[in-house]
């Protein structure tokens, strides 16, 4: 007797059901890599909140090791109080010197009230002379 050879594939059912699931993990999984954009955003604000406050703390320390007296923090982010031969300088102020080196100034206005920027996610953060804090 001949036998007949069965025919390998896959059945409709089993197709259709492949395609479901593929789905389900489509909808799934792709709301998460949008999201990532935004976790993006916010992750390179914090890195120049961070160089910020670098500036600072790099414009005091000069400040002492240069005349062994605290002069205090800059009176503002964009004209400190006195030049210091590092970063912090009258030709080129913290703030927009940072900005500048990650090529991001069209990114951060400054804020309606003194002393204030508004990063690209829309956060407002104040810079604090009297204690050199720059926070939201």
């Amino acid at each position: 007797m001949f036998k007949r050879k069965k025919n390998g594939g896959f059945t409709l059912i089993e197709l259709v059901m492949v395609i479901v699931v593929l789905a389900i993990l489509a909808v799934v999984a792709i709301p998460q890599f949008f999201d990532l954009s935004g976790e993006a955003e916010i992750a390179a604000e914090q890195g120049v909140i961070g160089g910020v406050r670098a500036g600072i703390s790099a414009f005091q320390a000069d400040a002492l090791a240069g005349g062994g007296v605290a002069p205090g923090y800059p009176t503002t982010l964009e004209a400190p109080a006195h030049a210091v031969s590092t970063d912090c300088t009258t030709a080129a102020p913290c703030f927009t010197e940072v900005l500048g080196q990650g090529g991001i100034t069209q990114d951060w206005a400054t804020g309606a009230a003194a002393n204030t920027y508004v990063g690209p996610t829309g956060t407002t953060y104040t810079y604090t002379p009297g204690n050199g804090a720059f926070q939201q």
